[in-house]
């Protein structure tokens, strides 16, 4: 048998299977980075396991020594050596007992020692799923609690580190490039139609559900009372007088056109030439004083128009009605849609634009809020206070689902190759152990041997 299947640590670890799944290839899968089980072994951990199997040959050479000094001492000591024979043999035979007792402690952990059904052996690969459902309980229970999470927070003092982090105009203008960045992710990713669909039916949803005509008839109400139509009445009046002075001719036709066919032409001509001027004459009057009955008409019916779309049934229901027609027409619902395109092109303009208004003014609150943030305690304590709100509900939320996360993956390793990974990584400071057990072994004998002697035993 091996020395290391005797004292190094159980039977050596079968070779990493292939891709190909044959038993062969252990540098092959460690090269590529291959590994079963859940786990990978690397060129690290190739390196690690060489050290831990330098470290069993160190300890098992280390048993093999005492070993040897052991049957020379004895030896010497049959042959009538001298009193120290039996010093170092005492000293030798309990530093293999202590190196043998640390070796089948240090190999009960990853295999049965030489492969003997011996109880409470093979600790790792037997016992690994309550290991893992321990772990899981251990995480849920210390690092994932309220308490924990709440204290951890408040010690970090996040509001004021971030406040003096954002404070600073370099780390202000980092943030808001990272923004614009993600704004123009956002809106690539999006699809136009799906938006313009929603935006659209949002927009109809809204002008539908709600009652516009009180709302026209408080501002008609308000912009008459101010005088704010007048404007409107002077362009119309001057445009109405110069329709009229170039279509002068259109007008006469239209009302000869409208006579009675027994009239005589030069009556009908004589009649429109007086229509047209007493026409332009109303005009003109009304387009140069400011003071008209015709304009003050027109205030009345303003007035009264206001006052019934805000408390005429009628009017308003035909207000509505109205509104719903003008919704319900394609060119309306394009033109509703068609808003997203503009939105979106408008953001993204803005977005890559380091100097664009909306980038200035985001880097502007930025430093803004970075100041107050530092200097306000109540500011700090308000954003940290929502901080520890919402790790706290996601960890207290989510906790089973962390926790299960750690169970179910360690239950998922193979028993096998999670012993060598886990191995690899603790293995050589074992073999210490095994070390440290043969000399504390041999001291400790030498100690007894020695009291023995000196009390006559």
């Amino acid at each position: 048998m091996d020395h290391r299947s005797a004292a190094g640590g159980g039977t050596a670890p079968p070779p990493l299977p292939t891709g190909n799944g044959t038993g062969t290839g252990t540098a092959t899968a460690t090269a590529t980075g291959l590994g079963t089980g859940g786990f990978v072994f690397n060129a690290a951990d190739e390196e690690r396991r060489r050290g831990v199997r330098r470290m069993k040959a160190t300890a098992t050479g280390l048993l093999v020594l005492v070993a040897l000094v052991y049957a020379l001492a004895k030896w010497a000591q049959d042959t009538g050596a001298g009193p120290w024979a039996g010093y170092v043999a005492a000293a030798a035979e309990a530093g293999m007992v202590g190196a043998l007792a640390d070796w089948f402690a240090v190999t009960a952990l990853f295999r049965r020692p030489l492969g003997l059904p011996i109880p409470h052996t093979a600790i790792i690969p037997t016992k690994k799923d309550q290991l893992g459902v321990s772990l899981g309980e251990f995480v849920g229970e210390n690092f994932l609690s309220a308490d924990v999470v709440k204290a951890r927070l408040h010690a970090l003092g996040i509001g004021g580190r971030l406040g003096a982090w954002l404070a600073e105009p370099a780390h202000a203008d980092r943030v808001t490039a990272e923004l614009a960045a993600a704004l123009r992710g956002a809106l690539t990713v999006l699809r136009d139609s799906d938006v313009q669909a929603v935006v659209g039916e949002a927009i109809t949803r809204r002008a539908e559900s709600a009652e516009i005509a009180p709302g026209m008839g408080k501002t008609l109400e308000r912009v008459v009372a101010d005088g704010g139509h007048h404007r409107a009445v002077d362009l119309l009046c001057a445009k109405a007088h110069d329709w009229l002075v170039t279509h002068g001719e259109s007008v006469m036709d239209a009302v000869q056109g409208g006579a009675p066919g027994w009239t005589p032409r030069f009556v009908d001509r004589k009649i429109g030439d007086r229509v047209y001027k007493e026409l332009l004459r109303f005009v003109t009057e009304m387009r140069d004083m400011p003071q008209h009955p015709a304009r003050g008409a027109v205030d009345r019916f303003l007035t009264d128009f206001a006052a019934d779309l805000q408390s005429d049934t009628e009017t308003r229901a035909k207000v509505e009605r109205l509104k719903s027609e003008i919704l319900a027409r394609g060119e309306v619902q394009d033109v509703i849609a068609s808003a997203w395109t503009a939105i979106r092109s408008m953001i993204l303009s803005a977005a890559e634009d380091e100097q664009s208004e909306l980038r200035l003014r985001v880097r502007s609150s930025l430093i803004s809020l970075g100041a107050r943030l530092a200097t306000d305690g109540r500011l700090q304590d308000k954003l940290e206070g929502w901080i520890e709100g919402a790790v706290v509900y996601v960890v207290t939320t989510y906790r089973t689902e962390v926790t299960s996360l750690i169970t179910d993956t360690v239950a998922g390793w193979d028993a096998e190759h999670t012993s060598r990974k886990i191995e690899a990584h603790i293995g050589r400071d074992l073999q210490f152990i095994r070390i440290n057990g043969t000399v504390v072994g041999a001291l400790a004998g030498l100690l007894i041997y020695s009291v023995s002697r000196a009390f006559g035993a």
